[in-house]
């Protein structure tokens, strides 16, 4: 096959003579008709327009309209419904992509670091080779159109889904390399994410339109679209086959269950929940984070902790199939709660798919668990936080383990052993706080566990039986004072502790012992 043959979309594609030159075009069952004087053919970029043209150096369509016929009546006929264009686009027909497209449906979020690094190396020094050193871009869409000369006109209608599937690292280089023919590596050294070059591209736009001749390097591109768009079903299945193409083509980078998960639209409904500030520090996908703090939080641990109610409503039999985890697991195996967590939210009973791989939550029990789940980060880290000053308060010395290191640069200066400080300010995990202590989070998980006695199920709902905040000012003293036979028996080995179910219960039983004092005492 000549890979510089013209591709056509026959049946989708006429052009009529009139006194402006003007393209008819059908997707999805609709036919618009746009003028083609709106169109900078010239720089292939579209500007106000979610669509985009792109065009190909060199460019072969799998599978051709000859390997379709040859496919005619096999059971693998159309491939699975996806046909893709495969070739090499220079890296000057590249501005429409980074001009106009994100990287949400890139599982990974591309991150400056070694690996760009590289690719810009092998950009600036062997430009030649970099088509065969490098596996390019992937990009996904269901509405495009194959036009004349190479050039393809995609639409990318649902971002979280569509445009850049694989390929965010090479993306990212590529507009670094390009922004460094025009500044200065300083200025290119501030960048950190996607988002920072994108700023940079805007901000010296038409600097980049004067260099664009200079960078004629080849890039391999992909696209994949339904081998048919105006097939609802083909469609359809395009758009639930590209989750599994994008976990399958990032397996190199590591792509997290967690990742996967976000995509499929699992914690949507835990991210419109959280505090801004805590929603912000979550590593909801590889690499992304919204905050500026250098240390994210894994999402993994917020799934663990929402376990806490969710066991709460397995008891109560308000889950399919019972599902629960061990309480140990949420501090020494938050993998299985995050693959427990996936079991539960893929059951037919708890979500049901809406566009393509998203998911929807439908069931008002899970929804309740997740409103709980909003609480616990900030009461996470005012347990870390008071922890040790309730402890002392019955006249014990939480401070004298070795374990624990408290912050006091004035006692630390003045003593000669240093062992028993620490030289800069500890922070709680979620809110990034500052505390006196620092100390092993394996101590407290028992206790943030025990909030479970603290919930009730209240018209198939799990819901907060008094104000949690309030009662842990009142009560976190005396559970402390009783918490202290479960340090003993461990030896404060936070092992130990976190990984024996009889301390969880044990601190369930103290919350639900004071909960007891507590309602009584609001009685009389």
């Amino acid at each position: 096959m000549n890979l510089e043959m013209v591709l056509v979309n026959r049946s989708r594609c006429k052009v009529e003579s009139c006194s402006a030159p003007t393209l008819f075009r059908s997707t999805r069952f609709r036919t618009h008709k746009i003028k083609i004087s709106s169109f900078n053919f010239e720089g292939l970029r579209m500007k106000n327009s979610s669509k985009i043209i792109i065009r190909f150096a060199l460019v072969a369509e799998q599978p051709s309209p000859r390997d379709e016929g040859r496919l005619a009546g096999s059971a693998d006929n159309c491939i699975a419904g996806i046909k893709r264009y495969t070739g090499f686009i220079r890296g000057r027909d590249l501005y429409p992509l980074l001009d106009n497209v994100s990287l949400e449906a890139n599982p990974r979020a591309a991150k400056a670091g070694a690996v760009v690094r590289d690719i810009r190396d092998s950009l600036e020094n062997t430009p030649e080779l970099f088509p065969f050193k490098s596996k390019g871009v992937l990009l996904g869409t269901s509405e495009y159109e194959a036009l004349q000369r190479n050039r393809f006109e995609l639409r990318f209608s649902d971002p979280a889904s569509e445009g850049v599937l694989d390929g965010g690292h090479n993306m990212l280089a590529i507009g670094l390399h390009m922004l460094a023919s025009i500044l200065d590596e300083k200025s290119i050294a501030k960048v950190s994410l996607w988002e920072d070059m994108k700023d940079l591209w805007a901000e010296n736009r038409d600097a980049l339109e004067d260099a664009r001749d200079n960078f004629q390097f080849l890039v391999p591109i992909e696209i994949i679209v339904p081998s048919d768009v105006e097939d609802p079903s083909m469609v359809q299945q395009f758009e639930m086959s590209v989750l599994e193409i994008c976990a399958a083509r990032n397996n190199n980078a590591q792509l997290t269950q967690e990742t996967k998960s976000n995509k499929k639209g699992f914690y949507d409904e835990i991210r419109e929940l959280l505090d801004p500030d805590i929603r912000a520090r979550i590593e909801w996908k590889s690499n992304e984070w919204e905050s500026s703090g250098a240390k994210p939080v894994k999402v993994r641990d917020l799934l663990a902790l929402a376990w806490i109610p969710l066991n709460k409503a397995s008891e109560a039999k308000l889950l399919p199939e019972n599902m629960s985890v061990t309480p140990q697991n949420i501090y020494r195996n938050k993998g299985e709660c995050s693959k427990q967590f996936d079991k539960l939210m893929e059951h037919s009973d708890v979500s049901q798919p809406t566009d393509g791989p998203t998911h929807e939550l439908t069931n008002p029990v899970v929804r309740s668990a997740f409103t709980i789940l909003s609480d616990l980060p900030k009461l996470y880290d005012k347990i870390y936080a008071e922890f040790p000053h309730a402890y002392n308060s019955n006249g014990y010395r939480f401070g004298s383990n070795p374990i624990v290191k408290a912050y006091d640069p004035v006692r630390r200066e003045a003593a000669k052993d240093k062992s028993a400080f620490v030289a800069s300010r500890p922070t709680t995990h979620y809110q990034d706080l500052e505390v006196d202590y620092r100390y092993p989070d394996g101590l407290i998980m028992p206790l943030v566990y025990g909030l479970k006695g603290l919930l009730e199920i209240r018209d198939a709902k799990v819901v907060w039986a008094t104000d949690p905040f309030d009662f842990l000012d009142e009560h976190l003293a005396e559970i402390a004072g009783a918490y202290r036979l479960v340090l003993d028996m461990a030896r404060f080995d936070p092992q130990k502790l976190s990984k024996n179910q009889a301390s969880h219960e044990f601190a369930v039983g103290e919350f639900e012992k004071s909960l007891i004092k507590h309602n009584a005492a609001a009685v009389a």
